[in-house]
């Protein structure tokens, strides 16, 4: 398992995205496999929308990957917890020219599976993604 906590800013998201990509390194998920890419850009959509949608001034927020025989799950907590993302079953595609409002659908067309959890302690939510792992899995 991997946690940690990163400033909620731009640089913090950046940084939450890369160190990932560290450790998914460490436990032999090659850079640019599929597995890999996929999972920069899940990290690089939840971590920003940590930043953007979910930041309390004074307060991080945490990412969290845990790698199974099966299974990679990721999980992006932030602070707020009163603007939750609309549930999988709920994404809509924006307006034509919106010019924000389709990384949910990103989300969605790229994780197996995701969710968003119930309000954690002292306030706040999680983002929970799952990816099944191929035999192989590009390790």
């Amino acid at each position: 398992m991997f946690a940690r906590r990163f400033v909620s800013s731009r640089l913090g998201a950046q940084l939450a995205r890369r160190h990932v990509l560290h450790q998914l390194d460490v436990w032999g998920v090659r850079r640019g496999s599929d597995l890999s890419d996929t999972v920069a850009l899940l990290v690089a959509e939840l971590a920003a929308n940590a930043v953007t949608h979910g930041h309390v001034p004074g307060r991080q927020f945490e990412v969290r990957a845990v790698l199974c025989a099966s299974t990679l799950a990721v999980e992006v907590s932030d602070a707020r917890g009163e603007r939750r993302p609309a549930p999988p079953e709920a994404v809509t595609a924006p307006e034509p020219g919106a010019e924000s409002g389709r990384g949910l659908l990103l989300v969605e067309s790229l994780a197996d599976r995701w969710s968003v959890a119930e309000d954690r302690p002292p306030g706040g939510k999680t983002v929970r993604v799952e990816l099944d792992l191929p035999a192989a899995s590009g390790r």
